[in-house]
């Protein structure tokens, strides 16, 4: 079948690595709660948030990273990378999971906090533990705020057969997915949960973002260059960014909710994450639409100095991702053991982002001092003399 997608130039996208970096801070912020500094986060001024952006950005890199691979190597080859790749991830799960159970539990017997338990989901591990840890290395048990590694592992583990048919035909495939989420919103469809429920994030939903992704990667952007440079474009983003402004500060604000047509509110206030609503999706695709069309790969501003750190925590994403998490349930456990007040709140924010950011320069140092040093030239041999 012939190849139809386009590549993307080599080389690296540093907006990948910037905004993959604004994504872990601010999901660190967000899993925080009762914290004045996580309004400074794109979830309280429009429908989609830093999920939307971690997972449109990973199936953006995946097809960026591994296409040319299966190109020139063969499927197996690019399959199998990728399946390296959901182990890895799938080991950086397993030990955040170990971590943060073994926390949760230790801070609560030694606090006398049984609430804590039940908050952060792990009450099972008191009455089941085996049989709850089986369902943990099944990725069908999840403590709080543990949601988003399975479903990148879930969708990495998919994503072979998916590449190969983008290179393909990049239209179908983008088609199929949007098909699959609509349908997996109307049937209800959901993988299952332990000890009930379905998960936070459906798979079967969120991966039309991920997909979507990497469509925009294999020429989907590019292709769509005359839609997305249209002036009736750039109306309809501001529009749409205006109209999800309201409606979000509606249901931030009950008082203001209450002052706007219920028909028209009533749609909008829960802004369904679980299956993905529509206008949830709409509303990434305006904001992407947004960035490529104001902020093209060789904007001089991303090598600015002051971008640096959230670009190296956007390279070093895993390893923050992980961090991030863990301190977030820190912070929570500090502000509800003091007073909450907003120094603490501002303190403990600034302090995880700077520990997230110290980790991922750490590890950048770290993988430079892999590299063997490039070897010194030969001394040139002093040339005769004439006699």
């Amino acid at each position: 079948m012939k190849i139809n997608a386009i590549l993307p130039d080599k080389g690296r996208d540093l907006r990948l690595d910037l905004f993959r970096g604004v994504a872990n801070w601010a999901i660190y912020l967000d899993h925080i709660p009762d914290n004045v500094v996580n309004w400074v986060t794109t979830r309280n001024y429009g429908f989609s948030d830093a999920a939307d952006l971690f997972v449109f950005i990973s199936g953006y890199t995946a097809s960026f990273v591994y296409a040319r691979m299966m190109l020139d190597r063969g499927f197996i080859v690019g399959a199998t990378r990728l399946t390296k790749r959901v182990w890895q991830l799938y080991v950086a799960h397993i030990i955040l999971f170990v971590i943060y159970i073994a926390s949760i539990t230790y801070l609560a017997l030694r606090f006398g906090d049984s609430e804590l338990i039940n908050e952060f989901n792990v009450a099972g591990l008191v009455a089941n533990a085996t049989d709850t840890i089986q369902q943990g290395l099944l990725l069908k048990f999840k403590p709080v705020n543990l949601d988003v590694l399975p479903l990148y592992i879930v969708l990495m583990g998919l994503f072979p057969p998916v590449l190969w048919f983008m290179l393909r035909q990049p239209n179908l495939t983008m088609v199929i997915s949007i098909g699959l989420w609509l349908v997996s919103r109307q049937m209800g469809w959901n993988f299952t949960a332990y000890p009930a429920g379905t998960w936070y994030f459906n798979p079967l939903a969120w991966q039309v973002l991920f997909v979507f992704g990497a469509w925009c990667a294999m020429g989907g952007a590019r292709k769509s260059g005359a839609i997305i440079n249209s002036k009736y474009t750039l109306w309809f983003c501001i529009a749409y960014l205006l109209f999800a402004l309201v409606m979000t500060m509606a249901a931030r604000f009950p008082d203001f909710g209450a002052l706007l047509p219920n028909w028209l509110y009533s749609h909008f206030k829960h802004n369904d994450k679980t299956f993905l609503a529509p206008y949830r999706f709409v509303h990434f695709v305006v904001i992407v639409i947004l960035v490529v069309r104001f902020v093209p790969k060789e904007w001089p501003g991303l090598e600015w100095k002051v971008f640096d750190p959230l670009v190296v925590c956007g390279q070093q994403s895993l390893a923050v991702f992980c961090v991030g998490v863990f301190l977030s349930f820190v912070a929570h456990f500090l502000l509800a053991l003091s007073s909450g007040s907003l120094l603490v709140q501002v303190l403990v924010s600034i302090a995880g982002i700077s520990i997230m950011t110290l980790v991922a320069y750490y590890i950048s140092w770290s993988k430079r001092q892999d590299k063997p040093l490039p070897k010194n030239p030969a001394p040139k041999a002093p040339a005769a003399t004439a006699a």
